[in-house]
């Protein structure tokens, strides 16, 4: 595996971040790109801190059609589409424009990427690889996190259809489904249905969705060390083979296993 050229979304934090150093420091050229200033600006002192010259920062809200114009200019050969946002709280009373939100960024937005680079890449006759930031969660529904759950469950699909559709051309698709690694995205996201539920209005009640999360989040299992799915991604990411779905730990990909299999006999 020589060298790549690695555009990463999301890098301002997080997964992202990590990887994004990690790649660099294995001497790939990284294209790192935050939604905001602020990250751009923080991660280029970290950048320059650690003398990685090939580690390059970049403004990209994947929301932003005047920064994806600007993206796709840049010569890359691995898409790392990791950006993301999460809303929780009950699905049954979630205002739908929250949900809706949700899935423009992590759904409609990576896809709409992933579509153009892969046509950049097939009018230039080059192979390439995206690889989507899913989670666990895209492979079951844990109780409180539905409205994010969902979002990576549609990714999943999109990405077994880009796998098929893309192979001829020899473009290259996988997904990485990170278990519950304290990055704090799980903790910030479980914050955000309290500012909408109101026991005055809502039949599910606070106190019973903080419970829900808590369960969770408040277990070793839900506040795994994330250099492990960072020293994952770093070999995912720029591998020429490998699985197409890559889930980490292995303890979780055998409870999501299990899990589907039980979903057979669920009964209502």
């Amino acid at each position: 595996m020589s060298g790549k050229r690695i555009l990463i979304t999301g890098a301002g934090s997080g997964f992202g971040e990590g990887a994004a150093i990690g790649l660099a420091k294995e001497g790939h050229d990284v294209i790192a790109t935050a939604q905001i200033y602020p990250q751009v600006a923080a991660l280029r002192l970290k950048a320059r801190e650690l003398g990685l010259d090939n580690l390059r920062v970049e403004k990209l809200d994947v929301l932003d059609p005047y920064d994806v114009a600007a993206a796709l200019k840049w010569d890359i050969d691995v898409l790392f589409s990791n950006a993301g946002i999460g809303e929780a709280g009950p699905v049954s009373e979630i205002p739908v424009g929250l949900l809706r939100k949700n899935f423009e960024t992590n759904v409609f937005a990576p896809l709409e990427l992933a579509q153009k680079f892969a046509r950049k890449w097939i009018d230039q006759g080059r192979p390439g690889k995206v690889v989507f930031t899913s989670s666990m969660g895209g492979l079951f529904t844990p109780t409180g996190f539905g409205p994010y759950v969902s979002t990576k469950h549609a990714l999943e699909a999109l990405a077994e259809a880009l796998r098929d559709e893309l192979r001829p051309h020899n473009i290259k698709v996988q997904t990485v489904n990170p278990g519950a690694y304290l990055t704090g995205f799980n903790e910030t996201m479980a914050e955000t249905a309290f500012r909408w539920l109101d026991d005055d209005k809502n039949f599910n009640k606070r106190a019973d969705v903080q419970a829900g999360f808590d369960s969770l989040l408040g277990t070793d299992e839900g506040r795994l060390d994330p250099q492990e799915m960072i020293d994952a991604m770093v070999r995912i990411v720029p591998s020429d083979t490998g699985k197409f779905r890559n889930v980490v730990p292995g303890f979780v990909e055998d409870m999501l296993k299990q899990s589907q299999t039980e979903a057979w006999d669920i009964t209502i």
